[in-house]
Formats: structure tokens, C-alpha cells, sequence
């Protein structure tokens, strides 16, 4: 018979521990052949990216010595780190950041001579013996230069610039007969998802870039993944409709394979992101996402007919298919993300690498449940909703959970459903979890998207605000223990809910911005204009700055506060985390802070991540007057 306890003080098996051991997780996949490659991020060695190979015999084994850590700086977020053709391995050294080449059998060998340079998003120009990929160049002080580049095979080069004038490039392909190469642009301030520019070019003999063209995108119209079917077709997702769509390019027209009101496409964050792959001249295996939840399909170009799959997934990721068979990232909502190969033929699906194994009973486990509400202006507000759920124990009659709201990072990012032992660790302990996709989130269309713009710390607060709120009315938590977190952006909402707002009575911070005038002074190259469409253009508008930056308005700070910061944290220095602090003990707010060593931006050190996890609970459960069943090292709370 379960027992009767209060919310909050359920004891769970999803311990901190659980959080992080044995766990990874998933960057990009490629496949060369029948091999089929991966990198895994492992909290456990300090957050080292390895790169991993399943042989055709079905073999496992780690490619590069443990000295090697396979991350680009590039743009800050890297993905596109390496690149695999015919067993030769390609990739660039997070120490470093040279590009270094690893033949089969050998050991690695430095192509790239210097640093000061971030390299990303590999295609091989077997012709003329070069590497073509983006590179970042930070000689000559300043802001980077941003170009596209071949790096010769032999070494001894940083890169013979090919394609440059512009603020930033991704996505360098090659068609399969090596004559036209195709890659996306843009320009400050944009970032890629509201608007690229897709380019071809002719590849002279010699490898001279000629005969520029663009061929779609453009300011207000974001293009994704460009790739050449083997018939040399350039594809491309595009959201000219208002929704990411794939489309194909006939002659100079661009021609919509199959119009849907549905999301073919991603935000852009790393490179090397893929969505979909080439099966064969007329199809396409694609991942859509529609109302929060992906879908695997066929897409057959010459008749527009899509056939989803029948796959228990609820989100898809790193689409790649060769020799038969594809591989991606998926998972559900009682699957952790998996790596999984998959034989669009037969239907056949081999799980290849689980991020973690997934022991807890699903007795422990929360489904959530998609749920829309209304927000301001008369429109309506995305979220997934989780109650509380453990076998053990009931509350007693008449009580109601706390409630934890998470605002995603980004802004332009979207919460998933997939299995996330960090979300079950709260349900299992009685706590209710509103994960918010707010305006602004990705999946539901450009419109959807474009609600953030000139809006950031309005309508994400506002969004979080109501769908706490209409839990209330539903009677579904406790209107007077909610609390929310987030990080980066996330923590942004949070610091802007706790001081604009009266509906939490906690709050959590994670690297969170406080004060958006020094984030617009004080960023990387690839985010240093990112607020002048989110919030407004800067200087010119530096009074909506200080209106919106909660640091501006302590005076206003009444709620409790924990916020948690990396030392070394490039995007969000922990300057501002640290004047959050300093303002909220001066004005008796009850408030935490904890500076992890060594951590940048998000926390990838396991010790540092448990760590994290049990100072927030402690923290909560000292406003909300719970006990927790676990034994957690106090926290430092002043004001208390």
C-alpha cells in the first residue's frame, strides 16, 4: 500500500547519482560505408566529447586516445567537429582547436599549423586532395572573420580562403560530382533561423569559386540543411510558407516537395544539424514535428506522397543514411535518447547506444501530458505538463503539489518529451512540472517564432506566468508553492519573472542573464546582435535595455532566489550572476549562490551537475517547508 506523505518529501530512486552515472550524451553521428561514427559526451570525464565507431561486424570501439576531446568553439555551440571518409578521420581538438587527421591505424596528425582559429562542418573535396569547411579567424583582434575555406590535405595551412563577405556561414556541400558547391549565409543581425541566404557556385578545375548565385532565402526567410541528392538536386528546408518545409530546386524556381503545416527544420545552434537524408534520387527519410511531437517519414519527391513510420518515438535528431541503413538519435517519453540504426525497408530497429539504461521502474515515472492555454493577446501557449508519480507514496487528502515551471534556453530552442531522469527526479518527489514551450519556442510554425521578437522578457514571462496559472484553475497545484528555473535564456525568464511579476514564490537561475545591456556588450560574435531582434537595436534603443534588465529593477525583488554559475563562462560572465546575488542579499531576499570551477556555459562536470540538482531542492524545500527523504548537503542561504 503506498504511503501517505507530503508532497516534496517522497523518497525516489532517481538520485543525483542517476542523474549522471553512466550517462552521456549524444552529438553528431556520420556514417562512412557500413561504419557508422558518433561523438558521446561524458559528464564523467569532465564533459569530454568521444568519438565512437560501430564496425560493420558490429564492433565497438573509441576512435582517438583519451587525450582527445572532438568540440569546436566555432560560433561558441561547434557541432560539425569532425568529419569521416574512407576510415580517415578528420577533427578538430577542443585544447586547440586545430584540425588534426587520424588514418586508420596511425596517430593523429596536426594539418591546421596555428591557433587562433575555430574550424566546423567538414566536406571533403576528394579532387583536389582539401578539406573544405568554415572557419573563424580571431588573428587580427576584434571581432572573427568568418569565411569558408579549403584546408590541402597534406597539411601545413590555415585555410585558403574561398568564400567570404559575409557575417557568418554554415553548411558547405559539395555535389557528388564535385563541381558546385552550395552554402548558407547570413548577416548581422540575424541569427539563422530568421533569415539565410542559400548560394551555389561553380568549382573551377583548380578549385577558384566562380559564378556566385543565390538561389533562396534571404533576409525573412530562414533556410536549413542544403544538401545535393546523388543526382546533383539541391535540396533544402525552407520557411518561406511560414513553416519549415522541405523543397528541392528546379531550375530557379524553388518547388515544395510536400507543403505541411509542420516543422522539417531546426534552429540552427551548432553545426551539422540534420533533419533528413537521401535514400535515394526520389526519396527522402525526414523528420517532421508537429503540436511538440517528431515523426520519422518517407517522402517520395516525384509523387509528394509522405508515409510516416510506425516508431515509438516522440522525438527524432542527426538524420544520416548509407549501405542500406539509416541511424539517428530518438527517443519517448519512457525512452532515454538512443542511438539507433534502421532499415526503412523491413522496418528492422537496432538500439546501438542508450544515453543512459533505463532501470527505474516506470511505476516512478511521470507521462507528460501536452497541454495548450491561453496567454495574452488572445492567443494561446504550448507546454508539457508533469505530475507528480511514484508508486510508494499518496499525499494526503486535499493537498496539492508544488509546482516547478522550466523555461527553456535559446529563447529559440523547444522542450522535449524524450525520457529525462533530471524532470523525473522532481515528479518522483512530489513536486508538478510545467515545461513551457512560450512564444518564441520552435515547432509551431515562424509566426509562433517571430512572437520573441522585440518581445524577450515579455511574452516568454508571460507565457510561463499564465501556464502556471492555469494549472491553478485547474486545481491541478499549489498556487502558493511554484517556483521557477531555467538557464541562460531560461534564467533571463526566470530573474525577469521573480522581478516583473507576482506568481512564483522561488526561483532558480542557471548561468541566467540579469543584465541585458552588458550581455549585448559582453558576448560572442555569433550572439552579439542576437538581441537587437529579441529586445531592440542597440545603443540606439538602451532605454528598453535598462526597462527590461531585471538588475535595473532589484528594487522589485521580493522573491527567493537560488542561482547557480560556471566560472568560465564566455556567454553569460558570472559577473551577472554575481550582481544578482550582491543586489538580492542586500535587499533580505532569502537567496544562494554557487560558483562551479571550471565550468563554462551549461554545466557538464557530473560532480558539478548532481551537485546543482540537490542545492536547488534544498533550496525549495526550505521556502516551501518540505523535508526532503534525501540526505543533501545544506546550502548557504542568506536572508533565511
Amino acid at each position: 500500500m503506498p504511503r501517505t506523505v507530503p508532497y516534496g518529501s517522497w523518497k525516489s530512486p532517481i538520485t543525483v547519482d542517476l542523474l549522471t552515472a553512466k550517462s552521456i550524451t549524444f552529438g553528431q553521428t556520420a556514417l562512412d560505408g557500413a561504419d557508422i561514427y558518433w561523438l558521446e559526451g561524458r559528464p564523467l570525464e569532465g564533459g569530454r566529447n568521444a568519438l565512437m565507431k560501430r564496425g560493420a561486424d558490429g564492433s565497438v570501439s573509441e576512435c582517438l586516445s583519451s587525450a582527445c576531446n572532438v568540440r569546436t568553439r566555432a560560433h561558441e555551440y561547434g557541432g560539425g567537429a569532425y568529419a569521416v571518409f574512407n576510415g580517415v578521420i578528420y577533427f578538430v581538438n577542443f585544447k586547440d582547436q586545430r584540425v588534426y587527421r587520424q588514418k586508420a591505424g596511425g596517430a593523429p596528425e596536426a594539418l591546421t599549423p596555428n591557433e587562433g582559429y575555430h574550424y566546423a562542418d567538414f566536406a571533403l573535396d576528394r579532387a583536389r586532395q582539401r578539406l573544405i569547411c568554415v572557419r573563424e579567424d580571431f588573428t587580427g583582434g576584434g571581432e572573427a572573420v568568418n569565411a569558408i575555406v579549403a584546408l590541402p590535405l597534406e597539411g601545413g595551412s590555415n585555410g585558403e580562403v574561398l568564400v567570404a563577405g559575409a557575417d557568418f556561414f554554415s553548411t558547405p556541400r559539395l555535389s557528388p560530382d564535385g563541381k558546385r558547391l552550395c552554402w548558407l549565409s547570413w548577416n548581422h543581425p540575424n541569427m539563422p533561423w530568421d533569415g539565410t541566404e542559400l548560394w551555389t557556385a561553380d568549382l573551377a578545375l583548380k578549385g577558384a569559386v566562380e559564378n556566385h548565385a543565390q538561389v533562396a532565402g534571404g533576409k525573412d526567410v530562414s533556410i536549413f540543411q542544403p544538401e545535393w541528392s546523388p543526382g546533383s538536386a539541391l535540396h533544402f528546408v525552407s520557411d518561406q510558407s511560414g513553416w519549415w518545409n522541405l523543397y528541392r530546386l528546379n531550375g530557379s524556381e524553388a518547388e515544395a516537395l510536400y507543403p505541411l503545416e509542420a516543422e522539417f527544420g531546426l534552429p540552427q545552434w551548432v553545426f551539422g544539424m540534420r533533419t533528413y537524408a537521401f535514400l535515394d534520387e526520389r526519396n527522402l527519410l525526414c523528420a517532421y514535428t508537429q503540436n511538440g511531437t517528431w515523426t520519422l517519414a518517407r517522402l517520395e519527391s516525384g509523387s509528394k506522397t509522405l508515409v510516416p513510420f510506425d516508431l515509438p518515438f516522440s522525438a527524432f535528431a542527426d538524420i544520416n543514411y548509407a549501405a542500406g541503413f539509416a541511424v539517428f538519435s530518438a527517443g519517448s517519453p519512457s525512452q532515454p535518447p538512443t542511438l539507433w540504426k534502421f532499415d526503412p525497408q523491413s522496418g528492422a530497429l537496432e538500439a546501438l547506444k542508450r544515453a543512459f539504461e533505463p532501470t527505474v521502474n516506470p511505476a516512478y515515472l511521470s507521462t507528460p501530458q501536452a497541454v495548450e492555454f491561453r496567454t495574452e493577446n488572445k492567443l494561446s501557449a504550448h507546454a508539457l505538463f508533469y505530475p507528480p508519480a511514484n508508486k510508494d507514496y499518496v499525499a494526503p487528502a486535499g493537498e496539492l503539489p508544488p509546482l516547478l515551471t522550466l523555461s527553456h534556453g535559446g529563447p529559440t530552442s523547444a522542450t522535449s518529451s524524450i525520457l529525462s531522469y533530471k524532470i523525473q527526479y522532481w515528479t518522483s518527489r512530489g513536486f508538478a512540472v510545467l515545461d513551457v514551450n512560450y512564444g518564441g519556442s520552435t515547432g509551431y510554425g515562424r509566426a509562433y517564432r517571430m512572437r520573441l521578437n522585440g518581445n524577450w522578457g515579455i511574452v516568454d514571462v508571460d507565457d510561463c506566468c499564465n501556464g502556471a496559472r492555469w494549472l491553478t484553475q485547474q486545481g491541478l497545484v499549489d498556487g502558493k508553492r511554484m517556483a521557477i528555473a531555467g538557464g541562460s535564456a531560461g534564467g533571463f525568464t526566470t530573474l525577469a519573472a521573480l522581478i516583473f511579476k507576482d506568481v512564483f514564490s522561488a526561483g532558480a537561475s542557471y548561468y541566467g542573464v540579469s543584465d541585458l545591456e552588458a550581455l549585448a556588450k559582453d558576448t560572442h560574435k555569433f550572439e552579439s546582435r542576437y538581441l537587437d531582434n529579441l529586445v531592440a537595436p542597440y545603443p540606439q534603443r538602451r532605454d528598453v535595455y535598462l526597462a527590461r534588465s531585471p538588475i535595473r529593477h532589484v528594487e522589485r525583488l521580493a522573491t527567493p532566489i537560488i542561482l547557480l554559475q560556471g566560472d568560465s563562462d564566455l556567454v553569460v560572465p558570472p559577473s551577472q550572476s554575481e550582481l544578482m546575488f550582491e543586489a538580492a542579499k542586500a535587499r533580505g531576499v532569502p537567496t544562494a549562490y554557487l560558483l562551479f570551477e571550471g565550468e563554462q556555459h551549461g554545466f557538464r562536470k557530473a560532480e558539478n551537475i548532481k551537485r546543482a540538482v540537490e542545492a536547488e531542492f534544498y533550496f525549495y524545500s526550505k521556502i516551501f517547508g518540505c523535508v526532503p527523504a534525501d540526505d543533501i548537503a545544506p546550502v548557504q542561504i542568506e536572508n533565511l
